[in-house]
């Protein structure tokens, strides 16, 4: 216990420096408003001068209420989707642990993120990695505004909040899966608590982070904005939901994770079957579900642009769990539920980053070409370096996101169905040059690799040196749910 105390102290101090070093003024980051701050509409002119002012924005009750429906399907995800999906794919003995991490970890991430996550993320500070001045969500009241992707259009802050509050809690949950079965829950926590301070939040801030725009009125205006967001944005990749921000960053982590937590006992020697495929179709159903809000809500407006992410996000999940039974069926004779499942996942991952900006013909080829590879990658390449991702975490969000990144930057071509990428200062969709969009998004695909690989060793090594990554073997051959909580899930 001294240990552990005497490690969070660790990190802790050395957290604090790191963000004191990359942050800026609280007086710095109040000269300008940001798409994500609060915008404080302060009626001080005079009714002679009120007069001469355009009025000012309000949030729609629409967008308001599918931003909150949007909210709440994303906590479906996790809490029980991701949960089920997971739990089902355990030994019976593992399966309390699995649902017990999920939820602890989705509840951490919570609590973190209210009270430092909002503010490095989505405030001024560095291309990197945001700054303090909404510590504790401070000066964001239900008066609060935040801008969207449309100039003149908001929403409540509080509601921006909660939604990108489910996505910093999904992404390290879904690191869970890598190091399933073997890891105790002190390290889990403590591992995923670093992780997602330094690789979550820059991430974040990287891809997602701009003054919004209402800041864009001519070409100068676009340079300075380009100079203040993150520095993803400012290259210009593209990333609607969450492609490199949750998909590539959480399935780096996770191969990380395997190789260095090491193998289950008995992995590769005896058999180790979901324990149950019921319980993992349900999950990955409930997954399918609440991936709409994932997908379209991150359009944050209730319109058109959202209901092509919603359709781009139903049938890219529907092609990829065809293409990935089609090849199980020729590979292995049989097509599986599993293979179902997987495929189905395989596909809502590769079409995050995409959704909002690829056509509909787009999406289908990007979901039954997700398949394959990721197929290949979870029973040849992991087979062959014989790394021990117990869940495929690598495999599928790993993978199927640094393919759908990719692809993003090639389906968002008009000349190919896509949206284009909007010219802000035009007010039109602006000249399209795949070659130029494709290296933004190789770009943002390494910039995770690095951030959440380098990270990831670092936090692990420190806490493998102070606590220890795993559980002693007689716990793991017991099975972590009596070893870790005292519980168990079933009973004879």
């Amino acid at each position: 216990m001294k240990k552990l105390l005497s490690t969070f102290a660790l990190i802790s101090f050395l957290c604090l420096n790191f963000l004191g070093m990359t942050s800026v003024s609280f007086a710095d980051e109040a000269t300008s408003v940001k798409s994500s701050d609060a915008v404080t509409l302060v009626a001080d002119a005079t009714p002679a001068e009120a007069k001469d002012e355009p009025p000012a924005p309000t949030p729609n009750k629409g967008d308001t209420a599918w931003m909150i429906m949007a909210t709440i399907l994303v906590t479906l995800m996790v809490i029980p989707g991701l949960a089920l999906f997971y739990g089902g794919l355990v030994r019976s003995k593992n399966m309390l642990s699995v649902l017990m991490q999920t939820f602890v970890v989705f509840s951490l991430m919570g609590v973190l993120w209210a009270i430092y996550g909002y503010s490095v993320a989505f405030t001024g500070g560095s291309p990197f990695y945001g700054g303090f001045s909404k510590l504790f969500l401070s000066g964001i009241t239900p008066d609060s505004l935040g801008a969207t992707f449309s100039k003149g259009v908001v929403i409540p802050e509080f509601i921006f909040v909660a939604f990108q509050l489910t996505f910093a809690a999904i992404t390290p949950a879904l690191i869970i899966g890598a190091f399933a079965e073997r890891m105790k829950f002190s390290a889990v926590l403590l591992f995923l608590i670093i992780w997602f301070t330094f690789a979550y939040l820059p991430m974040a801030h990287m891809v997602w982070y701009w003054d919004g725009p209402d800041a864009i009125t001519d070409a100068k205006s676009l340079e300075t904005v380009i100079g203040n967001a993150g520095w993803l944005w400012a290259k210009g990749a593209l990333d609607f939901a969450g492609g490199t921000v949750v998909h590539i960053n959480a399935g780096i982590a996770a191969l990380v994770a395997a190789l260095m937590v090491g193998k289950r006992i008995g992995y590769g020697k005896e058999a180790m079957p979901p324990h149950s495929l019921t319980l993992t179709m349900v999950g990955a159903s409930l997954l399918w579900v609440g991936w709409f809000g994932f997908n379209a809500g991150s359009n944050l407006e209730a319109t058109g642009l959202a209901a092509l992410a919603f359709v781009n996000t139903m049938l890219a999940t529907a092609a990829a769990t065809l293409s990935w039974i089609a090849f199980e069926w020729i590979l292995k004779s049989k097509p599986s539920m599993l293979g179902a499942a997987s495929g189905a996942v395989a596909g809502l991952v590769a079409i995050t980053p995409a959704c909002g900006f690829v056509g509909p013909i787009g999406a289908l080829i990007i979901g039954a070409g997700v398949s394959p590879i990721c197929l290949f990658f979870v029973s040849k390449v992991k087979k062959a370096f014989g790394y021990d991702d117990t869940l495929d975490v690598f495999g599928v969000h790993g993978v199927g996101g640094i393919f759908g990144a990719i692809m993003t930057g090639v389906f968002v071509s008009p000349a190919l169905g896509g949206t284009g990428v909007y010219d802000y200062v035009a007010n039109k969709v602006g000249e399209f040059d795949m070659h130029t969009q494709v290296i933004s998004q190789l770009w943002a695909v390494g910039t995770a690799v690095v951030v959440s690989a380098t990270v990831s060793y670092v936090a692990l090594k420190l806490i493998d040196m102070t606590i220890g990554l795993r559980v002693k073997p007689d716990a793991e051959r017991e099975g972590l749910d009596i070893a870790e909580h005292g519980e168990q899930a079933y009973h004879k």
